[in-house]
């Protein structure tokens, strides 16, 4: 059993990165309900996922996606260029990573759903700043204080350990940068081409198509393409 934290962020576009940035978390979330892996939401396009194989499988994710399209509100026909990013980062054991509480500022909220549904009347959301790092981290998914402040300190952990990870061989900055990227266009691991339903990856220089398909959680040919490479 393996557990990792999917981050996903909108990047260029404007709205249209948005939706696509909701199109991949949808998509990953189909994918891991196809592989029986448990799948837990944690904060707005931030999920726990647990079971096997999840680190080797989904790693290759990490990285900006860029998507070329006409959206459905473009009258003129014009092809929109959008981008989001994807971080794929593994959650170690305490051991790896020991936080002390004194570096810790923690924050309660309401935790409420959207139009006002199901609002807490209880401070059940979790917001944690890591000071010595500047991180933040939050949860609001669960019902319980505790396990809300357990779910961010998961995310914390990984958060952490994936940069002291990367910083063994690379400053702290470009290591960020390597992980999430900046958003910008130019930054792509990967290509989602409305207009010749095909889907590139630039770093192995494979296409798939059906993009419809792969986008409704069939991931299979990109994950085996990559254990291949």
């Amino acid at each position: 059993m393996g557990t990792i934290i999917l981050e996903i962020r909108a990047g260029a576009g404007g709205n249209e990165a948005s939706i696509f940035a909701h199109e991949l978390f949808r998509m990953y979330q189909i994918y891991a309900s196809k592989q029986s892996w448990n799948w837990k939401i944690l904060d707005d396009m931030i999920a726990e996922i647990s079971g096997q194989n999840i680190w080797k499988k989904l790693k290759h994710e990490s990285g900006v996606h860029r998507i070329q399209r006409v959206p459905k509100t473009e009258k003129s026909g014009r092809i929109h260029t959008s981008t989001a990013s994807v971080a794929i980062l593994p959650v170690p054991t305490q051991k790896e990573i020991e936080i002390r509480e004194s570096d810790l500022e923690v924050t309660f909220s309401r935790a409420g759903g959207p139009g006002g549904q199901n609002v807490n009347k209880v401070e059940s959301a979790v917001r944690i700043f890591h000071k010595p790092t500047g991180v933040v981290v939050s949860s609001r998914e669960e019902r319980s204080q505790l396990k809300n402040r357990e779910r961010a300190m998961d995310v914390l952990r990984a958060k952490l350990f994936d940069e002291k990870r990367r910083k063994e061989s690379e400053t702290l900055s470009r290591e960020r940068r390597d992980q999430i990227g900046t958003g910008d266009r130019s930054e792509k691991i990967r290509t989602y081409n409305f207009m010749q339903d095909r889907i590139t990856d630039h770093r192995i220089k494979k296409s798939f198509h059906n993009i419809e398909s792969i986008l409704d959680g069939n991931m299979d040919a990109i994950v085996k393409a990559f254990e291949k490479s």
